[in-house]
């Protein structure tokens, strides 16, 4: 019975994953070839024209962040895991270096210019911070072969991850709910959009303990 719940939810959220992934992809390929004048970018055109790089790091973003969501996701898989460990090994490090090394420092940067105000700004960076000390946190604990801590760590990691989906998610919830101005809808979905992911790895974390 255990098995089959388990199954079933895997099942679901598979399903809501690939549903929402495609969405994220179709926004991606907005920028696809690059512009400076595309999508989000029509309201940050100052940023664009007078910040140096901002275009820079706003497309190492963008192009990166795609791919780490669907690395992150494919780590939860059981059968890769059990069946294809080296293969697990080999997506982990991609999702770990590339968040390092590219989407969240540069979610740092254009975080620094977020719409919304210095409210928004500082959920940004701190989402940012708290993205890259997470993923650091996972992999430096695979490497001295603490699983648990490894798998916590990994889970945090990924809930932030996720929050490029929440996020937008969030908005268009708030949107169609409340018609809210512009720059107090950036404000509430700046931290709406991680800070219930966390929570709720949280929650699951303190409930896998007490077993």
């Amino acid at each position: 019975m255990k098995k089959n719940i388990r199954f079933s939810l895997q099942l679901i959220g598979t399903f809501l994953f690939s549903y929402f992934y495609v969405l994220m992809l179709q926004l991606t390929l907005q920028y696809v070839p690059l512009k400076k004048n595309i999508a989000f970018l029509q309201i940050k055109q100052t940023e664009v024209s007078e910040i140096p790089f901002y275009i820079t790091f706003f497309y190492i973003h963008v192009y990166t962040a795609i791919f780490v969501l669907l690395a992150g996701f494919f780590q939860f898989s059981d059968i890769l895991l059990k069946k294809h460990p080296a293969t697990h090994r080999n997506i982990g490090k991609f999702y770990v270096f590339t968040v390092l090394l590219f989407s969240a420092p540069s979610g740092l940067f254009i975080g620094l210019f977020a719409n919304g105000g210095l409210f928004a700004k500082i959920s940004f960076v701190a989402l940012s911070i708290y993205w890259f000390y997470f993923t650091l946190k996972g992999f430096t604990a695979i490497k001295n072969k603490n699983i648990l801590k490894h798998k916590a760590f990994m889970l945090r990691s990924f809930a932030l991850t996720f929050s490029a989906v929440t996020l937008r998610f969030w908005k268009v919830i708030l949107v169609y709910l409340f018609h809210p101005a512009p720059m107090d809808l950036y404000q509430i979905i700046a931290w709406l959009g991680w800070i219930p992911n966390l929570l709720i790895v949280e929650y699951y974390l303190y409930n896998q303990l007490k077993k």
